[in-house]
């Protein structure tokens, strides 16, 4: 028997249970992996709360870990016993020990931690998606990144950096402000002082921004898309306040002719070859120091709840992972 973090109903974060669950074993195409490092994502929370379902209870919450290899099921060829290997988008990660796809997993290189990896795999995969494919982002754009110091932000602005962006962060305070202005923010905005899209026309004189990347929901709809320039895209990839609700699509073209995109990263990594192209590039720019991971906290895995609870209160920054 291991630990695991689990649900037996959906609510606040005192629904999270430490409690003892049997792995089970590899079965054709899988492996049992020993995890060293858990990530923490919003997905989590909505999973938790039951916005986004997940199917009958009780259930592992988690999306994404890493850790070494400890049992290879039959038909197994790419991985072998004590290989490092991460993930995301696998539900089931708040664990010590857990069976995988093997198809749904990649080897971690040398030079990046157990830590790392958990903290990057999702966050940094989904930075990947929204610069390379629901905007791309080429040198002279200027964009948009709502919550600017969080996991996905600050990966973000800096790889965004790398392309050649112009970027404009919204934080929720001065420390988090310098945060994402040492992670490649050039102009920050502190959404609860300032007016959003007044602040971005005086930034961009009066064009506005190619593309915002929005994980705020149905609070900052409407400063995002008056801040877009004509044509513009809104990029919603998260519900942090609430998912947006009442929309109307009229305004999409009142407001210049603008588009909006609702994306989530299991399409993008929803067979082998673009998991491994999507990790490949997060990989790459890691390795070669163009993205730095910021781990701005970590948290017994045993005391996730504590963790949702300052997540969900804004008292994280950065990427949270949670240990086993």
């Amino acid at each position: 028997m291991s630990k695991a973090i689990r649900i037996h109903q959906t609510g606040g974060p005192e629904v999270l249970v430490w409690e003892d669950v049997d792995p089970g074993k590899p079965d054709e195409g899988q492996v049992l992996i020993r995890q060293n490092a858990v990530g923490l994502n919003y997905i989590d929370v909505y999973q938790r709360t039951g916005l986004y379902p997940v199917g009958d209870l009780p259930q592992t919450l988690g999306m994404e870990g890493s850790g070494v290899i400890t049992a290879v099921g039959p038909g197994v060829t790419e991985f072998t016993t004590g290989d490092r290997i991460a993930y995301a988008m696998v539900p089931g990660s708040y664990c010590e020990e857990r069976v995988i796809d093997a198809d749904r997993s990649v080897k971690v290189p040398d030079g990046i931690s157990d830590q790392t990896a958990a903290a990057m795999m999702l966050q940094g995969m989904t930075a990947r998606y929204l610069l390379k494919n629901s905007y791309a982002v080429r040198p002279g754009d200027s964009i948009l990144v709502m919550a600017a110091a969080g996991g996905v932000g600050l990966i973000l602005c800096q790889w965004a950096k790398s392309l050649g962006a112009r970027i404009i962060g919204c934080v929720g305070s001065e420390e988090k402000a310098l945060l994402a202005q040492a992670n490649g923010c050039d102009h920050t905005i502190l959404y609860k002082e300032e007016d959003i899209a007044a602040r971005v026309r005086d930034i961009t004189v009066g064009e506005g921004v190619c593309a915002s990347y929005d994980s705020i929901g149905q609070a900052t709809l409407e400063a995002s898309l008056d801040s877009l320039r004509p044509t513009g895209i809104l990029v919603s990839y998260g519900n942090a306040t609430g998912p947006i609700s009442g929309f109307n699509a009229g305004m999409l073209a009142a407001k210049g002719s603008l588009y909006l995109q609702r994306p989530t990263l299991a399409t993008y990594i929803r067979n082998r070859q673009l998991l491994n192209e999507s990790s490949h590039d997060l990989f790459d720019v890691v390795l070669r120091g163009m993205v730095n991971i910021n781990i701005g906290q970590t948290y017994p895995l045993a005391e996730t709840a504590r963790a949702h609870r300052d997540l969900e209160d804004r008292r994280t920054s950065g990427s949270t992972v949670l240990l086993p």
